[in-house]
């Protein structure tokens, strides 16, 4: 003779099964988003960490409604978590008082150079750029940029053009100074940089930051290796931005340690940190992530940021406006 349920409860073993299968991934999740504990895998899964957030309550509402008390405490504490991880991204944060002259950056991936170059130097015109970083910059593409006016909108740059996917540069309205690149170790994606001389500011460094992607388990490691080489901040030396495709979200902890030596995220800061740059990705079911940032000192103010499309490109580019100290 079968075993009533519980009094209290519904369904009774199999909806305590079935309850407990929805809850464990939940709060999986929440254990490698707040221990950084992400490896193979869970690299790429850590960055739909705010879907998981937004799926995390239903599941303890289900596990509240079956009465279900240990896997309900759990589900409502993983979701408080995964919330508490992702919410702060859509309100805007204090400003530094910095009280210099506005910088507008926008940073752009260009897809092996398949980018549309008219669209690109129309975004560049009408939204005012005074600093563009590139990342996948080719030979063909560069010329045909400034061809179509690029050039005469932002004369000064720092550029390495190759072909494929490792090529990057830094275009600038005011003059450069200390122009070069580096090539990170992982897939060979150059950064180009160089220090931007703004009136009434003290010197900007700018890099175009291009880690390598982590598309499989077993580049994981490049990976790894290009995000420990990401320049830190200098909160006691020089004003410093990396903006760029950094293949990372604010949920992988290899990209929240580089924050934490004195950067801001751009977006995050102006409360626009769930606007997706990548996906979905040829035609496949990808939900749209943010692994394009800016990150700018902390002394820089941040006034707002945005997302823009590019045909051509799988990223969208994102515009930083930004208020620099006075120099």
């Amino acid at each position: 003779m079968p075993r009533p349920a519980r009094a209290g409860t519904r369904g009774g073993r199999p909806a305590t099964a079935a309850c407990w299968l929805a809850v464990a991934p939940v709060a999986a999740w929440a254990l490698v988003r707040l221990t950084g504990l992400e490896r193979g895998p869970l690299v790429q899964a850590v960055a739909f960490t705010p879907y998981a957030a937004a799926v995390a309550p239903v599941v303890a509402v289900a596990a509240l409604a079956l009465r279900r008390r240990t896997p309900a405490v759990v589900a409502v504490l993983a979701a408080l978590a995964l919330i508490g991880s992702v919410a702060p991204r859509a309100v805007p944060g204090d400003r530094p008082a910095a009280d210099g002259p506005t910088l507008r950056l926008l940073t752009a991936n260009l897809r092996l150079g398949s980018a549309d170059p008219a669209a690109l130097v129309d975004l560049v015109r009408t939204r005012r750029v005074d600093v563009l970083t590139v990342q996948e910059l080719t030979p063909p593409l560069a010329a045909e940029l400034d061809r179509l006016g690029l050039a005469a909108l932002l004369p000064h740059r720092s550029l390495t053009p190759e072909v494929g996917s490792t090529g990057s540069g830094v275009y600038a309205r005011h003059p450069l100074r200390d122009t070069g690149h580096r090539r990170n170790k992982g897939f060979f994606f150059t950064q180009a940089y160089a220090t931007v001389t703004v009136p009434g500011a003290p010197p900007l460094r700018v890099e175009s930051a291009h880690p390598a992607a982590p598309y499989a388990p077993h580049v994981v490691p490049d990976w790894w290796t290009d995000q420990r080489a990401q320049p830190p901040a200098t909160p006691d030396g020089g004003l410093s931005v990396l903006a760029g495709d950094f293949n990372a979200t604010l949920d992988h902890a290899a990209l929240r340690d580089l924050i934490a030596t004195g950067y801001t995220d751009a977006a995050d800061a102006a409360g626009a940190g769930f606007g997706g740059t990548w996906g979905p990705y040829d035609g496949d079911p990808i939900p749209p992530v943010t692994i394009d940032h800016v990150l700018v000192d902390r002394r820089i103010a941040v006034r707002a940021a945005r997302t823009y499309p590019v045909p051509g490109s799988d990223h969208r580019a994102l515009l930083a406006e930004l208020r620099l100290p006075a120099g």
